[in-house]
C-alpha cells in the first residue's frame, strides 16, 4: 500500500513549539507511555507527525526500522533509542504496555480518519514536527541531519560525484571538487565512496561522493550508509538539487509521474525536510534532493503491523 502525498509549500512552515513529551527527560515526541492520548489533540497535528508518534510507541522498545528509511534515521539519532540489532520486531511489539496499546489504537484511528478526508501530510501552518533536532557541525552554522564534521588531512583536492561512481553526474560542469583545507562534513561510506557536503567557492553547498581510494591519510569516519531504495512515483513536479542548505541549485526538473529511487529523508538547518533520491539525467546516474512530500512513498511500520493487535 502506498500513500499519495500532495506536495505542499514547505517554505512557509512556521516554527512552533513541540508537545510536552518533547521536553521530558527522554525527549519523546509524545508522552504516550505515561497518559491516555485523546483524538482531539491529535487532530491538531499533520499526518506526517502522527506517523512518527505512532512509530515512537514501539521505538521506545527498540523496534528495528528498515535501514535507511526516515524512521530509521530519525530514531537512531535519539539518545534514548536502543540499538536496533539487539531487539527483534516481535520483542519490541510484545514489550509495549497496555497504556501504549490504547494510544496505539487512538493514533491509528485518527491516521485512518485523516487519510479518508485528505488531511494534510505536512501542514503549511499549525502543529508540525518542524523542530526536529538535527546534528550541529562544530564551528559552523551549517546543519544537515546525518552528517558530522570530518577530520581529514589538509592540502587535498578530491573529485566529487553526485553518486558513488566516477561515471555518475558531476556538478560544476563536470569539475566539482572539494578542497580539504576547508570544512568537510560526512555521513558515511558506500562501496568505498564517502558521502560528504562542503561549501563551494561560490558560497553554495554541495552534497556528493568522493572516492575513498583518493583520500590520503586517516579518515575519521567508519559509518556505513544504509538506504531505503524503494521505487517511488513523483506525485507532483519537483526540482532536483545537490544543495538543500542554501541556493537549491537546480540539477534538473522532474515531472509528476516520473519514477525515482527513494533513498532517505534529511532535514536542513531551517527545519525543511528533503527526500534524497536517485534518478538519471542525460543517461547519467544522479543523486540529489527534492522537497519532502512530493513522492508517493511506501509506508514503513504502518503497513508491517497494520493488522497486529494485543
Amino acid at each position: 500500500m502506498k500513500r499519495i502525498i500532495t506536495c505542499l509549500c514547505i517554505a512557509c512552515l512556521l516554527m512552533l513549539s513541540l508537545p510536552m513529551g518533547v521536553l521530558a527527560d527522554h525527549q519523546y515526541l509524545l508522552d504516550s507511555d505515561t497518559r491516555l492520548i485523546t483524538q482531539s489533540e491529535l487532530w491538531d497535528w499533520d499526518r506526517e507527525s502522527l506517523s512518527f508518534m505512532f512509530n515512537e510507541i514501539f521505538a521506545r522498545h527498540g523496534y528495528p526500522f528498515q535501514a535507511g528509511g526516515k524512521f530509521y534515521n530519525w530514531f537512531n539519532a535519539q539518545p534514548w533509542y536502543q540499538a536496533v540489532w539487539k531487539v527483534s520486531k516481535e520483542q519490541a511489539v510484545a514489550a509495549a504496555t497496555d497504556l501504549e496499546w490504547k494510544n496505539y489504537y487512538t493514533i491509528k484511528s485518527v491516521i485512518s480518519q485523516m487519510d479518508a478526508v485528505g488531511w494534510p501530510y505536512r501542514k503549511p501552518a499549525g502543529s508540525s514536527l518542524r523542530s526536529w533536532r538535527d546534528f550541529t557541525p562544530p564551528d559552523s552554522s551549517l546543519k544537515l541531519t546525518g552528517f558530522r564534521y570530518l577530520t581529514i588531512s589538509a592540502n587535498q583536492k578530491l573529485d566529487v560525484y553526485s553518486a558513488p561512481s566516477a561515471s555518475s553526474w558531476r556538478g560544476a560542469n563536470g569539475k566539482a571538487m572539494v578542497n580539504t583545507n576547508g570544512a568537510v562534513w560526512a555521513a558515511g561510506w558506500e562501496n568505498g565512496w564517502l558521502l560528504v557536503f562542503y561549501e563551494t567557492n561560490a558560497g553554495s553547498v554541495r552534497v556528493g561522493y568522493v572516492n575513498g581510494s583518493q583520500i590520503r591519510g586517516r579518515v575519521d569516519m567508519n559509518d556505513q550508509l544504509f538506504f531505503d531504495r524503494s521505487a517511488c512515483r513523483l506525485a507532483s513536479a519537483a526540482t532536483l538539487t545537490d544543495d538543500p542548505l542554501r541556493t537549491m541549485t537546480t540539477i534538473t526538473n522532474l515531472r509528476a509521474g516520473n519514477t525515482v529511487t527513494y533513498l532517505t529523508t534529511v532535514t536542513n538547518q531551517s527545519g525543511w525536510s528533503f527526500d534524497y533520491i536517485e534518478t538519471t539525467v542525460g543517461g547519467q546516474r544522479v543523486r540529489g534532493f527534492i522537497p519532502a512530500g512530493c513522492l508517493d512513498v511506501p509506508y514503513d511500520m504502518l503497513d508491517n503491523w497494520d493488522g497486529y493487535s494485543k
